[in-house]
């Protein structure tokens, strides 16, 4: 009898064992499918640049899924281009107060977009001082949010973006936060 319950407690372990490599096997598998639906193209880029503006790379990794979904021609209805969707006049602006020069192409270059799209939303953060309203004048622009906070319609700390009046931007908004959350569960580990 002794035999038989120590096979079967060796059995059981085993089992058990087993259950735990495939749980964490089917985890590993779970992780690296976020880690290509959500990746980090241009991560050198992104790095050096983001920790330039003092804006957290996982944040502009989010933003460029959002608006190009990482490809450098991208280029919007509104004819925002490349990887961050930069608008020319914003770009051009942002060049020159970084002494940088700037050509009809310049966006569509991952590094020069890159490089721009972060100086511009870190002017924004300086600006509003907190994620969901800078990234609300990213897309809708700043006259739109200083507009909005002035009458109420979302609080200047961001605690209501359900308010945003533009549905495309109250969505981006939305879709970039949680993208946002989601590389950092992927990624912060």
């Amino acid at each position: 009898m002794a035999k038989k319950q120590k096979k079967k407690i060796f059995i059981i372990i085993i089992i058990f064992l087993l259950l735990i490599v495939a749980f964490f096997g089917i985890f590993k598998i779970q992780n690296r499918i976020l880690q290509i639906l959500y990746p980090k193209k241009y991560a050198d880029y992104v790095y050096q640049y983001s920790e330039e503006n003092r804006i957290d790379p996982l944040l502009t990794f989010a933003m460029i899924k959002a608006e190009s979904n990482f490809k450098e021609d991208a280029v919007s209805k509104s004819g925002a281009k490349g990887l961050m969707q930069l608008m020319d006049a914003t770009a051009k602006e942002t060049a020159n107060k970084l002494q940088m020069e700037y050509e009809e192409n310049t966006l569509y270059h991952a590094e020069s977009n890159i490089k721009l799209g972060t100086k511009y939303f870190s002017t924004l953060m300086e600006k509003y001082k907190n994620i969901p309203v800078a990234l609300t004048a990213y897309n809708a622009g700043t006259g739109n949010v200083d507009k909005w906070i002035e009458n109420d319609t979302i609080q200047e700390d961001g605690s209501d973006i359900e308010n945003i009046p533009f549905r495309e931007t109250n969505h981006y908004v939305r879709k970039i936060l949680r993208d946002y959350e989601i590389y950092k569960k992927i990624y912060e580990n």
